[in-house]
């Protein structure tokens, strides 16, 4: 048995919930805190509704949606908000889609193989970096994340988007928003799940829409049929209802009372605000940390695009860089798994189509004193795990 497995840290993490999703629950949860959920009763009860239009404008206060914004609660979490977006919204103009980690690329496949949209402009880039911001034509729809969730590369902020541009953006921001300041008047489709920076439970999605949004919908029919969980109009007019508390179908009330818990959180923490700092603070020990590590370094080529959410490293050490690719896939599970062994880390292997490395998720539910915990850990695992490859 190599030496360094016999002499480990000697503090773990209090909490050793890393994933990228669903991520970790906000400090001091507890399913007791789910005590006063609505169940039994029909989600269209006054006491029902009254709960999902507290999530709708609890959520647009913290977030600071704009007024003249509908925010409503949809099926199907992220994935399902972004799709009823695109199955609506595209087709009338022509399409740039940005790709730089693999859910940009499957919302490539929806707009090219599924909705099979023909004037379409793909600008994609390798983990790491972005594509060419510069290239993209606001004459168009554009389609694009705010950030990357398995590459953790960020855009560094809206000056890029026109605020007189014909096109519609619509951009999947799920581990973005309640942990990066997101510029409504730059976005007219932003969607995201409350599992991500919130820590809640899974399957519900947000669907945030400008004014913009609104007229496409309302003065656009889309040349394909849309399944009853896509529709956001009825007889070409906007289905307010959605917006106010009326969901398509029925919410789990349960996740519904967590996802209020966590908005009631991040209220008493300092809003927006305070979600942000917790989260860039978790970025800047991984950064202090990095900076001096001889073996590990941000997937993110630049500062200016690396996330505080999830948070990619690569393996950047010289034997390791010698491997096959086959053998760098398996040392970085032997590390991975060697944090789960020790029970200080869950979940942060990299995402299964990136390069190999770890993920860790840095949002705002996660502790800063349980990342520094966590350090040493990382240092102890990637040198047990080359020991044993050698």
């Amino acid at each position: 048995m190599p030496e360094t497995l016999l002499n480990p840290p000697t503090v773990k993490p209090q909490v050793p919930n890393f994933s990228s999703g669903p991520c970790a629950k906000r400090p001091g949860w507890s399913v007791s805190n789910l005590s006063n959920a609505c169940l039994g009763r029909s989600h269209r009860s006054a006491d029902g509704k009254a709960k999902l239009v507290e999530v709708i404008e609890l959520s647009k206060k913290i977030l600071g949606v704009p007024a003249n914004y509908r925010l409503g609660i949809v099926p199907a979490s992220d994935t399902g908000a972004v799709e009823m977006a695109m199955w609506s919204l595209l087709g009338k103009l022509p399409v740039d889609i940005l790709a730089w980690e693999s859910f940009g690329q499957e919302w490539v496949t929806d707009v090219t193989t599924e909705l099979k949209l023909s004037d379409v402009r793909l600008m994609k880039a390798d983990y790491g970096s972005l594509p060419d911001l510069k290239q993209v034509d606001f004459s168009h729809d554009v389609v694009f994340l705010w950030n990357g969730t398995t590459s953790g590369v960020r855009v560094p902020n809206g000056d890029w988007i026109p605020d007189n541009r014909e096109g519609l953006t619509i951009c999947d921001a799920t581990s973005a928003v309640f942990a990066m300041d997101v510029p409504w008047e730059k976005l007219d489709v932003v969607t995201y799940s409350w599992q991500k920076v919130l820590g809640g439970e899974a399957q519900h999605g947000v669907i945030v829409l400008s004014p913009r949004a609104v007229e496409r919908l309302e003065t656009y029919q889309p040349p394909r049929p849309l399944p009853k969980l896509f529709r956001m109009t009825s007889k070409g007019k906007l289905i307010e209802g959605i917006f106010k508390g009326d969901t398509i179908n029925t919410p789990s009330m349960l996740c519904v009372e967590d996802a209020l818990d966590g908005l009631k959180w991040a209220e008493s923490i300092g809003g927006l605000a305070g979600l942000i700092n917790r989260s860039e603070a978790n970025l800047a020990v991984l950064a202090k940390w990095v900076e001096k590590s001889d073996w590990a370094a941000f997937l993110a080529e630049s500062v200016e695009t690396r996330s505080c959410t999830s948070i990619c490293l690569k393996i950047v050490d010289a034997w390791f860089v010698g491997l096959s690719g086959e053998q760098q896939a398996e040392c970085a599970k032997k590390l991975a798994k060697l944090l789960e062994k020790q029970k200080v880390a869950f979940d942060v292997a990299a995402y299964r189509s990136a390069p190999p490395g770890l993920r860790i998720w840095g949002g705002a539910t996660v502790e800063t004193a349980d990342i520094e915990a966590l350090l040493p850990w990382l240092d102890w695992a990637f040198a047990n795990a080359k020991d044993e490859m050698k």
